[in-house]
């Protein structure tokens, strides 16, 4: 069953995968539940020079978040996992930016009401992307799950010319590795019952 053999894979082989079966994994996302219905979701697939190109708007942001001033100072920690998430990205013959069409630039200040709205549509594009990586594994590829965008994220969504919300991105491609599965809590860890 995917939702337990699914792995994030940090190598991928060269090979390269079929339109068809990106579509296919995209459509599993398309068809996850939404609030309200609003299908907050958009995917945007990169391959080959293009690829190469965004990566290097992403290098070139992580960079910047590294030796000049950092607009994510907390995060200073983080930047050797961001370069290694970047070098999976790179090995990855194609990588599916993630944006929340309704999203707001995460250095603005929302009201309540939007606040609650983007934590909806969040939830939303979460089970979306749950769905790709399951309906990928499925298919034989394997997945990376990436958040690390948001240290060029400025760059990134100049780049994409986009005014939603950078969410993260997905790197695909058939694995080059088969890592074994990382702990998790214990159920009584982490359920409570009140019935």
């Amino acid at each position: 069953m995917p939702i337990y053999s699914r792995r994030s894979i940090r190598k991928f082989s060269s090979k390269e995968i079929p339109v068809e079966t990106i579509d296919q994994i995209l459509d599993a996302g398309r068809v996850a539940p939404s609030a309200k219905n609003r299908q907050p979701w958009k995917y945007i697939v990169f391959g080959g020079q293009k690829k190469d190109e965004l990566l290097n708007v992403m290098e070139s942001g992580i960079l910047r978040e590294e030796r000049e001033e950092a607009v994510l100072p907390d995060f200073a920690n983080g930047i050797a996992d961001a370069k290694n998430t970047l070098r999976a990205m790179r090995e990855a013959p194609i990588v599916i930016m993630v944006e929340n069409t309704n999203g707001h630039n995460p250095f603005e200040m929302l009201e309540v009401h939007g606040r609650f709205v983007e934590i909806c549509d969040s939830l939303s594009i979460g089970a979306s992307i749950e769905n790709i990586l399951l309906k990928a594994q499925e298919l034989g590829l394997g997945t990376l799950w990436i958040g690390n965008t948001c240290f060029a994220y400025q760059e990134l969504v100049a780049y994409l010319h986009t005014e939603g919300q950078l969410i993260g991105a997905i790197a695909v491609g058939y694995a080059n590795e088969n890592p074994v599965a990382r702990p998790r809590k214990k159920p009584e860890d982490i359920v409570e019952y009140r019935i």
